[in-house]
């Protein structure tokens, strides 16, 4: 025999809710109160700024046009030279991206939140629509904070870029935008192998490893091959004076694209992984 919940009105209660479980907007509701309850996110959030804003800072107040040559000054590009600090913003941001559920599996909290979200997929959307939001909105602010502040230190006569100008726009967005995609990437992985070390293994090898694996096996292959890594992807798209000495780099658009698609297909994979094992 089963009973109708009553909610304040006197209104039957939706079925999410009156059976314990939880419906899309209630569980990104219980994810946003779990990420910001937790510790690590400041802290996370606060390498993120102090790495990208930290290193802008450092390299284009140390660039001297003066001394230049002519082909570094022909090749100089102030604001993909601002964005330096992004080789640890992505970092930090996958991080942030695998602590979001596997620290729950680590502390056996995932049990808790399986009971109150049964269909996982549900659930995994709900970490991701929260956590893509508050990555994205982070990392967009502090890519226009990082932009300003190194135009600021950039002393004359060497030139400076304005938002105005070609690519630079869409160079800050991507900047932002960038980091944001890593951190899903993270989550997917995240998923996938439900340990914290592993999984940031995975993120550290996604983005420093497998260049670096391409580094001793030619030219060609480097580049055939490499403009598809994440990192390559980044680099090209928030280059905005300076043409990329690598021939064939995807176009910034169809390379955001694909790091979507990437995410997309670990989340997909993580999903997928979630219903088919036990907690």
């Amino acid at each position: 025999m089963t009973t109708a919940t009553l909610d304040r009105a006197g209104r039957p209660a939706p079925p999410s809710q009156a059976d314990g479980h939880y419906g899309w907007r209630s569980a990104a509701r219980m994810e946003w109160l779990k990420l910001r309850s937790v510790r690590s996110t400041a802290w996370i959030l606060l390498v993120f700024a102090a790495g990208l804003i930290g290193i802008a800072i450092l390299v284009l107040s140390h660039e001297n046009w003066a001394t230049m040559s002519p082909s570094d000054r022909a090749s100089f590009d102030p604001t993909n030279a601002g964005f330096a600090g992004l080789a640890l913003g992505q970092l930090a941001f996958g991080v942030l991206g695998v602590l979001i559920i596997t620290s729950e599996f680590s502390s056996g909290m995932i049990r808790a939140t399986f009971a109150a979200v049964p269909r996982r997929p549900l659930l995994l959307a709900a970490k991701a629509g929260v956590l893509g939001a508050v990555t994205l909105v982070a990392g967009e602010v502090l890519a226009f904070v990082s932009f300003a502040v190194g135009e600021a230190v950039l002393r004359s006569p060497a030139p400076h870029a304005s938002l105005g100008q070609p690519g630079v726009l869409r160079a800050v967005l991507m900047a932002g935008a960038y980091p944001a995609l890593i951190a899903l990437i993270g989550l997917g992985l995240g998923a996938i192998i439900r340990h914290t070390a592993g999984a940031i293994s995975a993120v550290v090898g996604v983005l420093f490893v497998l260049p670096l694996i391409l580094v001793p096996l030619g030219t060609s292959l480097q580049n055939s091959v490499g403009k598809f890594l994440p990192m390559i992807i980044a680099e090209n798209s928030i280059t905005a004076v300076k043409p990329e000495p690598a021939v064939g780099n995807l176009p910034p658009a169809v390379g955001f694209g694909l790091l979507c698609l990437y995410a997309v297909v670990a989340l997909s994979a993580g999903g997928l992984l979630l219903t088919r094992r036990d907690a």
